[in-house]
C-alpha cells in the first residue's frame, strides 16, 4: 500500500500540480503592482525547471521509449 503512494504515476501527478502552482505564482508575481523580490523570483523559476526535469524523468520511467 505505501509503495503505491509513491508510485511514479503518483509522483508525476504531484509534480504536475506543484509545477502548475509555481506557474500561477510566477504569473501573479509578474502582474503584481509591487514586483516580487528578484532573488525569490529566480528561486521559484529554478524550482519550476527542476520540477519539469523531474516530470520528464518520471514520464520516462512510466513509459520508456523502445529503441528504433
Amino acid at each position: 500500500m505505501s509503495q503505491d503512494l509513491r508510485s511514479p504515476q503518483r509522483q508525476l501527478i504531484e509534480c504536475q500540480m506543484a509545477h502548475a502552482d509555481l506557474d500561477a505564482l510566477i504569473d501573479q508575481a509578474a502582474m503584481a503592482p509591487l514586483p516580487l523580490d528578484e532573488l525569490m523570483l529566480r528561486r521559484l523559476k529554478k524550482r519550476r525547471l527542476a520540477l519539469r526535469d523531474q516530470m520528464a524523468q518520471l514520464q520516462w520511467m512510466i513509459d520508456p521509449k523502445e529503441p528504433a
